[in-house]
């Protein structure tokens, strides 16, 4: 069984849940009723539409909302509950969805898979409604045409399954967990193994289909191009309702290779020297080869009670063991990769074995990636970070430092470099691409479900991410948006809901936001699609 991509399950989570049940909010059975009715009468559907909304009082209410919450750091008694959870089975439910919480006044919530790192699409401080699209989940797969057309609520391992069942050398460049939704992935940039080879989910997307404000169901060509490359990276819940993304398919050998190799500051070859060479390598080897680099602080094995920093590189190569050896024995050496450190599979299996690394070893098979791990959320904490200029010797010691004093919270270090250097900046929403070396998320998981706790490991990770100021990009610093992250701004959406957006706005799409604001403004000038960190309009009136 492979684990939970964001932590594990608890039982101190467990008893959470059961807290949270008995504390549920009183629900507007007014609210209820009128969005009901609003719905019978925008819908020609033979479905008992009671079925597909939930009121609070509705028994299955608590499990439809936890399924999908996948931080557990916003499902306690304190969390806003939406007043009601809308799972639509058509499009014709998503039309009328966005026309009935209009016609009740408020606000509506998209959710695909629940993975945003901040919970925006199933929290909020204002009243609200969730559109859970899970239900939306088909995949049509061309291999002819080399082309797919998956709906919004399918989820990533999904997409590669389907692929798979119709060939084995296709696949598509999207993220290492199978468990994200593909509304909010691929709106937000889609970010994965591949994109040194293949670029982003989006730069993979040739067309969509999206309910607007009004209710309209718009492909590529009624949208217009300006729609278009907005939803390509200009994030989930700001311009409309996706339906459905058509991907264009990519090749990828019969025979990929995997690997994982470690080393801490206690080795021979320490990890700041690893580091060093890594950056070096990394964003310029061959753009078949993703080399991640996760830095962790854990227990040393030499002095007791006291701690180290490992580094470990997590790999994927587009070929062959032997090939990837001879590529890395020339460029990093350090590292020293021998071909039985490698393991040579399928592209699905590697997509297991990044997943979790044990899963080849306990005989997972493709169809573990259709496992939606419902109701497995763990406590995270995720922000973000861009490094333009390589990071000195001097620099990583003293960061090693801050990071083993602080105690838990570790790196993640995705190379640039390849295709990302070669798509402009302005070709979809997404701007980070030729000059950024490599993206660091921070990164801090904990099962202790107090207060406390998420307050101390919260702040762990503010502290590091802190003392990374002289590292990372500036002016403004950077972030992507797929890992969102609430502490760089949020929007209130009162007088100053401009310039609000502009803070966080600037950070993830940096000279993209003015076009991005532009088309907000005029497709959804009232700004009804949105959330703390939503795309916004010129002179809100929301």
């Amino acid at each position: 069984m492979a684990k939970p991509c964001l932590a594990y399950f608890s039982v101190a989570f467990l008893l959470l849940v059961v807290f949270t049940l008995s504390s549920a909010q009183t629900p507007d059975s007014s609210i209820y009723d009128s969005f009901l009715s609003c719905l019978t009468q925008r819908t020609n559907s033979s479905t008992q539409l009671s079925n597909i909304v939930f009121a609070q009082t509705n028994p299955s209410f608590p499990t439809v909302l936890q399924n999908y919450i996948r931080n557990a750091r916003f499902n306690t008694s304190q969390t806003r509950k939406p007043l009601l959870i809308v799972t639509p089975l058509r499009e014709s439910h998503v039309q009328g969805a966005v026309i009935c919480a209009k016609s009740v006044k408020v606000q509506l919530k998209i959710r695909s898979g629940g993975h945003d790192y901040e919970g925006i699409s199933y929290i909020s401080d204002e009243p609200f409604i969730i559109l859970d699209l899970f239900n939306l989940r088909a995949i049509t797969v061309d291999i002819k045409n080399e082309v797919a057309v998956v709906q919004a609520g399918a989820t990533l391992g999904e997409v590669y399954y389907r692929i798979w069942e119709k060939s084995k050398v296709h696949g598509f460049p999207a993220g290492v967990c199978p468990t994200v939704g593909v509304g909010g992935h691929f709106s937000g940039g889609g970010y994965g193994n591949m994109m040194r080879k293949y670029g982003l989910s989006v730069d993979n997307v040739i067309d969509a289909e999206i309910v607007d404000v009004e209710g309209n169901v718009l492909d590529r060509k009624s949208m217009g191009e300006d729609l278009f490359w907005a939803i390509r990276g200009g994030g989930g819940g700001s311009f409309g309702v996706i339906l459905s993304f058509t991907i264009k398919l990519v090749p990828v050998p019969e025979t990929v290779t995997v690997f994982r190799v470690e080393k801490t500051l206690e080795t021979n070859v320490t990890a700041t020297d690893l580091v060093v060479q890594w950056q070096q390598v990394a964003p310029n080897t061959d753009d078949r080869l993703f080399l991640r680099l996760l830095l962790q602080p854990v227990s040393s094995k030499v002095v007791k009670g006291t701690k180290t920093v490992r580094a470990s590189v997590v790999a994927l190569f587009l070929g062959g063991a032997d090939e990837v050896v001879s590529i890395l024995e020339k460029e990093f050496p350090l590292l020293g990769l021998k071909k039985e450190n490698c393991t040579e599979v399928s592209w699905i299996d590697s997509v297991l074995w990044w997943n979790d690394d044990e899963s080849l070893k306990n005989g997972d098979k493709p169809e573990t990636l259709l496992d939606r791990n419902l109701n497995s959320a763990g406590f995270l904490k995720r922000k973000s970070d861009y490094v333009v200029k390589a990071i000195s010797r001097d620099g990583l010691e003293w960061i090693f430092k801050r990071m083993i004093e602080l105690g838990k919270t570790g790196f993640v270090f995705n190379p640039y470099g390849g295709k990302m250097g070669e798509i402009a900046s302005d070709a979809t929403p997404f701007p980070h691409r030729k000059g950024n070396l490599f993206k660091i998320q921070y990164s801090v998981n904990w099962d202790d479900p107090s207060t406390g706790a998420a307050q101390n490991f919260t702040n762990q990770a503010k502290r590091l991410y802190s003392y990374m100021t002289p590292f990372v990009s500036s002016n403004p610093r950077r972030a992507f948006l797929n890992y969102r992250d609430l502490d760089i701004g949020v929007n209130n959406f009162g007088e100053n809901s401009f310039q609000e957006g502009q803070v966080y706005g600037s950070k993830y799409f940096n000279q993209n936001l003015k076009r991005l604001v532009n088309i907000k403004t005029k497709v959804d000038p009232e700004n009804f699609f949105r959330n703390e960190q939503s795309v916004p309009v010129l002179m809100s009136r929301a």
